[in-house]
């Protein structure tokens, strides 16, 4: 009989390991077994599936293996409508509690301090401080920069208010040395952006016309620009100085030195100011500055430096690159080209485009497949091609975006996947990393928007959720980490987490807009059938005729017989024609294989 027992024993002892193994699976989620990945829950329920076909060698290529592995069960999940509209109105939230943190605490000044809810103004004591005195001028630049976001938003009764309180309160005539850049992207071009909505005839985002309206903003942008123009004069290349006092003119003691991105990235907002008001002296000095610095590039590399003396031409800084210095360059030869359709802007821009993946680029060909290193864009010797430093910093994450721009999504898929993984380490872009020591340099993040505009534009190129789980992750390290008592704050240091009283207006007029617009699959700007495009502050355009008809030939005449671009050429360029590059089969599955992630997170030292 003691047989019989054993027997029984064991059968009974089977029967209960099988039960727990049957657990073992929800036990893990409800422990979190896994050390790096939040517990993921119950599963949501599953997207609708891929189309037809897409079960074959294309879902096996992308790793859809049954049951998948972290990457897949963290990123290709549904995502759910109600989620995506929670993120929306959090993400709207967050630009209203800095928005209305700053008009209680900080307005008519230019900037919130949001540890101790203030305004903030030059630094009058400190001419030397152009970390403040670049950027801040005296006039209310953080109500001004938020305007379109406003508008973007659908709040017409704020936007109507916020553009009355501009026309009634702001003045150009002070005493501020500020930077031309800066006042050229953050209050030009909110002004012409903002103008723009209030006269367009369809009204996309809703009723933003304001009653007896009379160009008000127009005019102010017209004054600002005069106010400018004084960098353009008394310089040999025709590359403007740097900076410009509004109300004198060009100091004595100013430099002659000034970066690439600072004296190029003036011509989207000049342009659009020239052709609304037919006066093309704007456009004109902005387009001759493009061409000095074209002019000065290496004979042998094709490519630009970051500094250059605006006297001699001589390039003081031999550095080339894709950030600080460099960036918007590059961005403005292309979006020029969008909305005015200039041949010469896009012949210039591929060009450039071209040189930069023959010195710039460094890794593997393509980032899924193929043997060594994934790609990576470094800073090189303008004249030689070869490493300068092995540092990246944090403005470079906006080229992804840029590439998406041009139909090179899939190199744009490789390159953000860099910059999230940074991102994920930390929890935001430490303004300059270095991926060699996998370490900050300069462990400080000021509220950038490149790495959200980059998200963006890659799911509205390819429409896949694993860019709606990155935004989600943004926003939530937003929330948690730069939050502070009235708005949010600049990152001393990424890794302790400490604050800097800071929030700069790009954090309203970008980093907040594009956020929302991620999650707000029914905005306007998707839906209306406008063609819109943004400047590098963030401020939305309307692509139209209207920006079509030169007005600067007979000053600076043209090569060839015809130099405007056709407006079915305009689409190869523009971002909302090319959302349909990736198969439809991908957009079910991660943009990227998860071995290719896992090698990215291993690079920047986050496994």
């Amino acid at each position: 009989m003691r047989w019989r027992s054993v027997v029984l024993g064991l059968l009974l002892l089977r029967l209960g390991l099988q039960a727990l193994l049957a657990l073992l699976p929800a036990l893990a989620r409800g422990l979190c077994l896994h050390p790096r990945l939040p517990c993921p829950g119950p599963r949501p329920p599953a997207l609708p599936g891929p189309p037809a076909g897409a079960a074959g060698r294309g879902a096996r290529l992308w790793g859809a293996a049954a049951g998948g592995d972290e990457y897949e069960r963290r990123y290709s999940g549904a995502f759910p409508p109600q989620l995506r509209a929670r993120l929306r109105d959090a993400a709207r939230g967050m630009f209203v509690f800095g928005y209305d943190s700053y008009m209680e605490h900080a307005f008519p000044r230019d900037e919130l301090d949001p540890l101790h809810c203030r305004g903030r103004g030059p630094d009058r004591r400190d001419p030397s401080n152009l970390n403040i005195n670049d950027v801040l001028g005296n006039y209310s630049l953080t109500l001004i920069d938020a305007l379109d976001t406003l508008a973007v938003m659908g709040n017409s009764s704020e936007f109507q208010k916020a553009v009355k309180l501009v026309i009634d309160t702001v003045s150009f005539d002070k005493d501020s040395t500020v930077q031309v850049f800066e006042a050229t992207i953050r209050v030009l071009g909110s002004l012409l952006s903002a103008h723009i909505i209030i006269t367009d005839t369809k009204q996309p985002f809703g009723d933003m016309s304001i009653k007896d309206y009379d160009n008000e903003l127009l005019h102010l942008a017209h004054d600002l620009a005069v106010r400018l123009l004084p960098a353009f004069e008394n310089t040999k290349t025709g590359i403007p100085y740097p900076r410009v006092n509004l109300k004198k003119g060009v100091p004595p003691d100013s430099h002659n030195e000034t970066c690439t991105a600072g004296a190029g990235s003036l011509l989207v907002e000049f342009g659009i100011l020239s052709r609304l008001l037919g006066d093309s002296t704007f456009e004109w000095v902005a387009r001759r500055a493009v061409k000095a610095l074209w002019s000065l590039r290496s004979n042998n590399t094709g490519l630009l430096g970051n500094v250059v003396n605006i006297q001699t031409g001589h390039w003081v800084g031999k550095q080339s690159g894709l950030g600080a210095g460099s960036d918007s360059f590059y961005e403005y030869l292309l979006k020029s080209y969008i909305l005015f359709g200039e041949k010469e802007d896009l012949e210039m821009f591929n060009a450039a485009y071209q040189n930069i993946q023959n010195h710039l680029r460094r890794g593997r060909e393509a980032c899924n497949e193929g043997e060594g290193d994934p790609p990576l864009y470094v800073n090189v010797n303008m004249y030689t091609g070869q490493l300068m430093n092995t540092w990246i910093d944090s403005l470079q994450a906006f080229f992804p975006g840029l590439q998406v721009l041009i139909g090179d999504v899939e190199d744009a898929i490789c390159l953000h996947a860099f910059y999230y993984a940074i991102w994920k380490r930390y929890g935001a872009l430490p303004e300059r990393y270095n991926w060699q020591l996998q370490a900050p340099d300069v462990p400080f993040y000021p509220l950038r928007p490149e790495l959200v505009e980059s998200t963006y534009l890659l799911y509205q190129a390819t429409k896949n959720p694993f860019y709606l789980h990155v935004g989600m992750d943004i926003l939530q390290s937003l929330e948690k980490y730069t939050k502070a008592k009235c708005g949010y704050a600049t990152l001393h240091h990424v890794v302790e987490k400490t604050k800097e009283d800071r929030m700069e207006s790009f954090f309203l007029s970008e980093t907040c807009k594009y956020l929302y617009l991620l999650f707000d699959e029914e905005n306007p700007v998707h839906k209306s059938g406008n063609k819109f495009m943004f400047t590098t502050e963030g401020h939305i355009v309307s692509v139209d005729e209207r920006f079509r008809s030169s007005l600067w030939e007979d000053i600076l005449p043209a090569e060839g017989d015809s130099h405007k671009a056709k407006a079915t050429e305009l689409k190869a360029a523009n971002f909302s024609s090319n959302c349909n590059r990736v198969p439809d089969e991908r957009r079910y599955l991660l943009p990227l294989k998860s071995n290719y992630m896992r090698q990215i997170d291993r690079m920047v030292g986050l496994i």
